[in-house]
C-alpha cells in the first residue's frame, strides 16, 4: 500500500517511494544503480552504468529546445543508514518504512533517505515526462557520495557536453547554493594492553541526542556523545579507580554521534560515588544545553558479563585522554559570509577490539589551508596523547564561489517570477560533489537547490511535502527558461 499516494507532486513521490523500497546505503548501491539504469533503458533513453556504479542518462530536448545547450542534472544514489537503538531494521535487505505527519514525510526509527533520494525521484519524473519542456538533459546519478564521494571521484566528465550543472542535493528551499566546504576523513588506532582486574562492571550509556549532519548542523552545537563520554570518563576517574574495558558508538564519521557506550570496572565500594557523579554530570549537561537536547539520557547500569578484560590503567587513560582532548565542533567562522561555519571537526565513531581502539573523524573547511592546519592539529593531539598515527583519506576540494554565473542568474530570476521574492545565494559548510566536478571540468557553471529537509543523517530526518511540490514547480520553470 502506498503511503504517499495522493500527495503532490504525485509522480515525484511515486518514484521516491519506489526508491525507498531498495536498500541503498553507501557501498550498497548495486541494486539501486541497476534499477535506475533499467528504468532509463525501458524509456528508450541513452543510458549506461560505469564501473563505480554511477548511472549516466541522456534525453533529447523537447520541441523547440532541440538545439539548446544541454543541462546536467545530478544527484546521488546512496543514503546514510542510521537507526534508533531499539530498531530491528536491516539496511542490507529492508526498505524504508515511511509515514506522513504534520506535513512531513518521515521514517519509522531510521533515516528517511530523502538525502538524496528525492533528487533521484525528481530526475526520474523528468526523464519519464512527455509534457514538460526542457533542453537536452544529461543526468548523472552518482554512487557512494556519503562516505568518500567515490562515484564523483571516478566519473569521467568528458562524456558530458553541457556546462550548466544543477545539483539537487541541497536541503533548504529558497536558498541557491553556489559553493561548499572541502573535507578529509581521518582514522587512527590506539594500541591498548589488558590485564585481569576484579571489580564491579557498569555500562555507561549516553544516548537520546538529536545528532544530525556533521556539516549542515555542526553550527547548532548539538551534543556529540563521544565528546560527552570523554568528559564524563575524565570526571569519573578523578575520584574513582576506574578501568576502561571498551568504548563504542557511531557508525559514520559524517554524523554527529547520538550514542556512546563505555564499559568500566571499578571497586564495589565506589559504586555510590560513580552513580552520583554520573547523575551530577547529567545535571550539568541539562543546564548547559538549556533545553536544546530534551531527549538526553545518561545511564549507568551494572552488567554481569563483558567481552574483554579491562585495559591497564595506562591504556585506559590514553583512550580517555584522546576522547576528552580531541577537538570537535565549529573551529572557525567565515570572515566573508556572516554566520557561516568555515572550519569544523567531527568525531563520529569509536570502536574497541581486543588490542585497539579506533577513532574516525571528518574535517571540513572552505579554506584549503585550514584543512591542512586541522589535519596537523588532530595528528599532533592524537600522537601526543596516545602515540597513534592518524591516517587521512578521501580528501575532496572545496567548491569555490563563482562571482559571475549565468546559470545562477536564471535561477534567481525564475524564483522571483514564481514566488515574488528574491532567493538567498549562499555557500554551505557541508560537502557537495560540485567541487570534484569543477575540478575535472573548470568550465562548469554549477548551482545546487532542493526542498526543505531537516535533521538529515539522523533518525529525525524529515522532508516537507509542500516544499517538495514547490521545488518541483521551480525546477520545471528553470528548465523551461534555459535555452
Amino acid at each position: 500500500m502506498s503511503v504517499l499516494n495522493g500527495y503532490e507532486p504525485q509522480v515525484v513521490f511515486h518514484y521516491f517511494e519506489e526508491l525507498n523500497k531498495i536498500p541503498r546505503g553507501t557501498y550498497n548501491c548495486q541494486a539501486v544503480s541497476d534499477y535506475c539504469l533499467k528504468f532509463a533503458k525501458d524509456l528508450g533513453l541513452d543510458a549506461k552504468q560505469d564501473e563505480t556504479l554511477n548511472v549516466i542518462v541522456k534525453k533529447l530536448g523537447t520541441v523547440g529546445y532541440e538545439n539548446a545547450k544541454p543541462v546536467i542534472l545530478q544527484g546521488h544514489l546512496d543514503m546514510v543508514c542510521e537507526k534508533t537503538p531499539e530498531s530491528t531494521h536491516d539496511f542490507e535487505k529492508d526498505g524504508i518504512e515511511m509515514y506522513v505527519e504534520d506535513g512531513f514525510v518521515k521514517a519509522k526509527d531510521t533515516t528517511l533517505g530523502a538525502d538524496n533520494g528525492i533528487a533521484v525521484a525528481y530526475i526520474m519524473a523528468l526523464l519519464a515526462a512527455k509534457d514538460i519542456p526542457h533542453p537536452p538533459l544529461e543526468v548523472l546519478l552518482t554512487a557512494d557520495e556519503e562516505t568518500g564521494m567515490s562515484g564523483a571521484m571516478g566519473i569521467d566528465m568528458t562524456q558530458f557536453a553541457g556546462t550548466n550543472l544543477i545539483n539537487l542535493d541541497s536541503e533548504e528551499e529558497g536558498i541557491i547554493t553556489a559553493g561548499c566546504a572541502g573535507g578529509v576523513r581521518g582514522e587512527y588506532q590506539i594500541d591498548i594492553r589488558r590485564e585481569a582486574y576484579s571489580g564491579t562492571t557498569f555500562k555507561i550509556k549516553i544516548h537520546g541526542l538529536l545528532g544530525g549532519h556533521s556539516g549542515s548542523d555542526i553550527h547548532l552545537q548539538r551534543g556529540n556523545a563521544h565528546k560527552m563520554m570523554g568528559r564524563l570518563l575524565d570526571f569519573l576517574r578523578t575520584d574513582i579507580d576506574l578501568r576502561l574495558v571498551s568504548v563504542d558508538g557511531g557508525s559514520k564519521d559524517n554524523v554527529i554521534s547520538t550514542i556512546s557506550e563505555a564499559l568500566v570496572v571499578f571497586p564495589e565500594n565506589e559504586r555510590t560515588a560513580l552513580i552520583e557523579k554520573v547523575a551530577k554530570m547529567k545535571a550539568i549537561w541539562l543546564d548547559e544545553f538549556m533545553g536544546d537536547e530534551p531527549g538526553l539520557c545518561v545511564e549507568a547500569l551494572e552488567v554481569s558479563e563483558r567481552a574483554f578484560e579491562p585495559m591497564t590503567k595506562e591504556s585506559g587513560d590514553r583512550v580517555i585522554d584522546v576522547m576528552f582532548g580531541i577537538p570537535n565542533g565549529p573551529m572557525g567562522f567565515s570572515r566573508k559570509l556572516k554566520g557561516l561555519t568555515e572550519t569544523s571537526m567531527n568525531t563520529g565513531v569509536f570502536s574497541t577490539s581486543t588490542q585497539q581502539v579506533t577513532g574516525k573523524v571528518l574535517i571540513r573547511s572552505s579554506v584549503e589551508s585550514k584543512i591542512e592546519e586541522m589535519k596537523a592539529l588532530v595528528k599532533t593531539v592524537v600522537k601526543g596523547l596516545t602515540g597513534a598515527t592518524v591516517n587521512y583519506h578521501d580528501q575532496y576540494p572545496a567548491w569555490q564561489f563563482r562571482p559571475e554565473s549565468e546559470l545562477r542568474d536564471v535561477l534567481v530570476k525564475e524564483y522571483e517570477n514564481l514566488f515574488g521574492k528574491t532567493p538567498e545565494v549562499s555557500t554551505i559548510h557541508a560537502g557537495l560533489e560540485c567541487g570534484l566536478f569543477v575540478g575535472k571540468n573548470p568550465a562548469l557553471d554549477c548551482v545546487s537547490i532542493g526542498p526543505e529537509m531537516f535533521d538529515v543523517h539522523s533518525v529525525n530526518e524529515r522532508l516537507s511535502i509542500a516544499s517538495t511540490e514547490t521545488t518541483w514547480k521551480y525546477l520545471q520553470s528553470i528548465l523551461k527558461n534555459l535555452r
